[in-house]
């Protein structure tokens, strides 16, 4: 859990990093995978030694999720790009309730009835951060940035389940997944504005720390969580990723989201920490099983 933890602080600095190096977003997609690869080869070198090559039932999973992963950052870096870095981040989190739910169908995990009961709630808070009530709303197009916002988690829990249930390994799969995800983000570039290939300094400094931070050792820790515990508990944890950004963004990029749009991160990050409660007394399913319960992120 602490592995978990320390990953996830790690990755809160993927969006005040993108928003440094102003680039277009495709770019800064395309080379915070790029600039990723020979360290995440290197790492996937030193575990074949330690535990062998990878299970080849692992590579199909692990191409599958660089592919999600490539939506992922086109739709996240352009919602970035629409309503600023800490907004397009917590929006990027409501992948906690769409992995719950699809923990539920593809691995059993069943999400608990609380966790149910607040779904609403928090996409609700979704409504307030798009702007539509509000003039004062921050970004450049809000709306779009939701929508953007709600496509990258979309995509987001995609690759998180995939990785899940590929394999044990944490650094084999996620290079594996680098890999596509670079190749996939630059054929599908032009549809997403279009990516620089030759960004001038300092913008290749940023986009460095980009690839070495967040996306090599962030996600290599996030990665070896994964298959050992339970997927929902691990959508959780990295709700430590957007609240993180959003005090960063204010701080370092001066960012000042509207009283309304504050309120619907608070909406967002209160309705999963509430859905996540343990019961006192987990009821049974129909099937004779216990709710899966998410523990209170108060004692993490």
């Amino acid at each position: 859990m602490i592995i978990a933890i320390v990953g996830a602080l790690v990755i809160s600095t993927s969006a005040p990093l993108v928003r440094l190096a102003e680039v277009s977003p495709a770019t800064s997609a395309l080379f915070r995978c790029a600039y990723a690869i020979p360290p995440m080869l290197a790492l996937a070198w030193l575990e074949r030694r330690r535990h062998g090559p990878l299970p080849r039932r692992a590579v199909l999973p692990a191409w599958a999720a660089g592919l999600t992963f490539a939506f992922d950052l086109l739709f996240w870096h352009h919602a970035i790009a629409y309503v600023g870095a800490g907004l397009a981040t917590v929006l990027g989190n409501l992948q906690v309730f769409l992995v719950a739910f699809a923990a539920w169908a593809v691995f059993g995990e069943r999400p608990s009835r609380r966790l149910m009961v607040a779904t609403p709630v928090v996409f609700g808070g979704v409504v307030l951060i798009s702007g539509v009530f509000d003039n004062a709303a921050y970004g450049d197009d809000p709306v779009m940035g939701v929508l953007a916002g709600v496509a990258t988690s979309v995509s987001y829990a995609a690759f998180l389940l995939l990785m899940k249930g590929g394999s044990n390994r944490a650094a084999g799969p996620l290079a594996h997944a680098t890999v596509v995800a670079t190749v996939a983000i630059a054929a599908l570039s032009p549809a997403f504005g279009g990516a620089d290939l030759a960004p001038s300094w300092p913008a290749h400094g940023w986009l460095l720390l980009l690839a070495l931070g967040p996306q090599v050792l962030g996600w290599s820790l996030i990665t070896f969580t994964l298959p050992r515990q339970p997927a929902a508990l691990t959508a959780l944890l990295l709700l430590v990723q957007p609240l993180t950004t959003v005090a960063l963004s204010a701080v370092a990029l001066g960012e000042r989201p509207s009283p309304w749009q504050l309120a619907g991160c608070a909406v967002i990050v209160l309705g999963v920490l509430w859905g996540s409660r343990r019961g006192a007394q987990p009821a049974a399913g129909a099937d004779g099983e216990q709710d899966a319960q998410v523990p209170n992120t108060s004692t993490v």
